[in-house]
């Protein structure tokens, strides 16, 4: 056990679902092994509250982040624990990340009920997602396919499957194996076909900026991984310069390789028809140079065009 002497209880901001209770209580476990004394504080946010509107519809900058941000300013918690594929692009000024957790598996996969399904790019069946990148991907790839949207936690999703309100259920390989469900897993997408939200597969804790130095830094040695920092610092760059939230289709993996990093990233139109995806790599200091260049040459060979089709079928909608 490694003992960091925080004098005091780590007030642990977290969502009520299943899933976002899981990771905190991860969170938890984590600094108790080190010593430190913690506590859960349970808050709702908007993207909670709001089920009857996909994410684009009710806006992507902080739809899971925001309310849990606002008890940080206020003293109410010490840390906020956010799945790091939904936290915005750019974090307030008054707020930091100060760790990345160790990562899942980054997959997306397909849930069933049937052992039997298979998925071919002939496919015709009609799959659940609340993903606008997920839709778009599965456009270009799987042409046949129809998206019906599920939003809702994990739980929720699973009893529309049920229903048969769609075929099969298209999610994140980590929230599905913290759940205990991959016994429902019938398909696996490469990451390099489908590749994944920048953040996917881990957690990223925030803090405010005027947390006390010590603290911060016994919480970041408790949590964070060294390894999944570097690649996310790298994603999130990528996506701070396209300017995205999950309501965009973009994407963004980095990986460590012998010699530094790579990142592979791009963006996909909304109707599946244009996919721009690249990679580039260089040493590890680099990371958010990195994310940054490619983003830049991403939207320099099409991503400006993409991206303003977007904004504009949006505010026609």
């Amino acid at each position: 056990m490694q003992d960091y002497s925080i004098d005091r209880t780590i007030r642990i901001g977290t969502r009520g679902s299943k899933l976002a209770l899981w990771q905190a209580e991860h969170v938890a476990e984590k600094l108790q092994a080190a010593g430190i004394k913690t506590e859960l504080v349970i808050i709702s946010t908007k993207g909670d509250q709001v089920l009857d509107r996909s994410l684009d519809k009710i806006g992507s900058k902080g739809v899971f982040t925001e309310e849990l941000e606002v008890s940080l300013r206020e003293g109410n918690i010490e840390i906020a624990v956010h799945s790091a594929k939904d936290v915005q692009s750019s974090i307030p000024g008054d707020l930091e990340l100060i760790a990345f957790m160790e990562r899942e598996k980054v997959n997306d996969v397909i849930l069933s009920f049937d052992p039997e399904f298979r998925l071919s790019r002939d496919s015709n069946v009609v799959i659940g997602t609340s993903s606008t990148r997920r839709k778009a991907l599965l456009k270009k790839h799987y042409p046949n396919v129809t998206t019906a949207e599920s939003r809702g936690n994990l739980q929720t999703r699973l009893r529309k499957l049920e229903e048969k309100q769609f075929d099969a259920l298209m999610l994140a390989y980590a929230g599905v194996v913290r759940m205990g469900y991959d016994n429902l897993i019938v398909h696996t997408f490469p990451e390099d076909e489908f590749v994944p939200a920048a953040g996917q597969g881990s957690v990223a804790i925030e803090c405010a900026k005027d947390l006390d130095g010590d603290v911060k830094s016994a919480l970041k040695k408790a949590l964070n991984h060294t390894e999944t920092h570097i690649c996310l610092l790298a994603e999130r760059a990528f996506l701070r310069t396209m300017e995205g939230g999950c309501s965009i289709p973009s994407f963004a993996l980095a990986t460590l390789t012998e010699d530094g990093v790579s990142i592979t990233g791009g963006i996909v139109s909304l109707d599946g028809k244009i996919l721009l995806q690249d990679t580039m790599s260089g040493p590890t200091v680099a990371a958010e140079e990195l994310g940054e260049q490619l983003a830049n040459a991403t939207l320099s060979r099409g991503g400006e065009e993409i991206l303003a089709n977007i904004r504009r079928e949006r505010n026609e909608i």
